[in-house]
């Protein structure tokens, strides 16, 4: 739960800014908080005293660009839902007030040329693009696509004091590990990123740092804690022309982790490599046999011990079917049968499939509903730690060999294209709800370890800090929190996110007593 003393709901970018002059003149130490929809799951739009800003009704579509290969930029606001974005775009639909005349030329390019879409694909539809740009949301297509950070191509950001940036991709970048910059009110900065080495794996802990490395990459994936996005520039991509599913049902999980190793050499048209193991299975039987909403669904056999699903994206039916033939020899490779698969090429089929996937979260969420009517603290723990490809095998063994010892029950799904699995624990009381937040705390140190990252699409926010801690070490975090004072002088922006405030009040002293 969360407080604040105040709210504000600005619709553009001036009257941001005009709550934080407002805020400047009245409450100059309070904390800032931005909200977008709040369908985050780290807890970084939580507020702790102070002020939120709400960024939903920031929602309007802006401007469109053509660049000089051909690629289409999508300017809009924060608040612009992802549902709504897809919908506008399919339906060939999106809102133009206010566009000027290029804008304009190159909507008509885009509704004349084939089918666009924005990649990046959260489970949950309802978010916001700010809050994707802030966590670097991802999904399923990450696989293929990447997180959001590659499709965003420019930022304005306003500053915790109402300055500004405004930033576009190649154009900005720092030398080695020092980044220079200049406000739209002249103000020079000269910030110092981290000199840790991220992890070659999908990953959203902590703030982007490389030697040289573009400057909206750093705010990107920066949980609200450096500055407040007020504009995005989306990149948008070829709707694919074919697109198929298959369910590859395999009887025990290590032929399923063995098809996911075979395939991604071999599948070059997969953009989703997705997982359900046997818990999941058996969650999913229950609530289709005792929920009328899951009826619908086909019957998973007893036999089935675990499912990958394949989301395959071709260019036209010839390649699709190679890759079909493909899959089904892979399948055989390690054990399992082709004739153990759903396939969906028509969008009824697909629509099935999109439900099962769907139905395996909700069903667990029921069960978790119905046992806290007895144990009323307890809530599902889902990790969102991931690994590099060599070790796939290994963190799968980790978490079956350690929740077993743990006598946890637990249902597993998830990107598991790129070593990416949410690993549910699904407390029966208390007792089992402090064993599996012990037991996350262990796999953070393990997958480290690993070469992982402790959170791969849902940003850190306050929840996860102390997993940071443990991938990066105190003096990296150290240097975060440097960082983001350099920025936000004060410590306003997203108190509690990424590191302790303790930490962050710090480094505020530490500044000042250098001034």
């Amino acid at each position: 739960m969360g407080e604040a003393s105040s709210i504000s709901f600005p619709t553009d970018e001036a009257e941001l800014r005009a709550v934080l002059a407002e805020l400047e003149r009245t409450a100059p130490d309070a904390p800032i908080t931005v909200q977008g929809a709040r369908t985050g799951l780290a807890a970084g739009a939580v507020p702790h005293g102070g002020h939120v800003l709400n960024l939903s009704r920031m929602n309007r579509y802006l401007g469109l660009r053509r660049d000089e290969g051909g690629a289409f930029h999508l300017r809009v606001q924060p608040g612009v839902v992802l549902a709504e974005l897809r919908r506008l775009l399919a339906a060939k639909a999106l809102p133009q007030a206010g566009w000027d005349a290029a804008s304009l030329a190159a909507l008509d390019a885009l509704y004349g040329g084939p089918a666009q879409f924005f990649p990046t694909d959260p489970t949950e539809t309802s978010a916001c693009v700010g809050g994707m740009a802030a966590c670097n949301a991802s999904g399923a297509r990450s696989y293929r696509y990447g997180p959001m950070r590659p499709h965003v191509s420019a930022l304005r950001v306003v500053l915790a004091d109402g300055d500004v940036l405004d930033l576009r991709r190649g154009e900005h970048r720092a030398h080695g590990r020092t980044l220079e910059l200049v406000t739209e009110g002249g103000r020079a900065l000269a910030l110092d990123v981290p000199g840790y080495t991220m992890p070659r794996t999908k990953n959203a802990s902590g703030y982007y740092a490389e030697d040289d490395m573009d400057a909206v990459d750093l705010f990107i994936g920066s949980d609200g804690t450096l500055g407040i996005i007020s504009e995005l520039e989306l990149v948008l991509s070829p709707e694919p022309c074919v697109t198929w599913g298959i369910n590859c049902f395999f009887a025990s999980e290590a032929a399923a982790l063995d098809f996911v190793s075979a395939a991604r050499p071999r599948l070059s048209c997969a953009a989703a490599l997705e997982y359900f193991d046997g818990s999941a299975l058996g969650i999913l039987r229950s609530a289709r046999s005792g929920c009328a909403a899951f009826v619908s669904l086909p019957a998973v056999p007893e036999s089935f011990a675990a499912c990958v699903f394949v989301e395959l994206e071709c260019d036209d039916e010839g390649r699709a079917y190679d890759e079909l033939e493909c899959t089904g020899e892979l399948m055989r490779s390690v054990g399992g049968s082709e004739k153990d698969s759903w396939v969906a090429r028509t969008d009824v089929d697909r629509e099935r499939q999109r439900l099962f996937r769907h139905a395996v979260p909700e069903s667990v969420n029921m069960l978790i509903d119905r046992r806290r009517r007895t144990a009323p603290a307890i809530t599902k723990l889902g990790s969102d730690m991931s690994v590099p490809d060599e070790r796939l095998h290994d963190v799968v063994a980790l978490y079956r060999r350690t929740l077993a010892e743990a006598g946890l029950e637990s249902a597993t799904w998830g990107h598991i294209g790129n070593n990416h699995l949410h690993v549910n624990v699904l407390p029966r009381d208390e007792r089992d709800y402090a064993a599996g937040k012990e037991l996350f705390r262990s796999w953070a140190r393990e997958v480290t370890a690993m070469g992982g990252a402790v959170s791969a699409e849902h940003g850190v926010g306050k929840i996860k800090r102390d997993f940071l801690l443990a991938m990066y070490g105190s003096d990296a975090i150290d240097e975060m929190a440097r960082l983001k004072v350099a920025l936000d002088p004060r410590g306003r922006l997203g108190r509690g996110n990424l590191f302790d405030e303790a930490r962050l009040d710090a480094a505020v002293a530490a500044m000042r007593k250098g001034e």
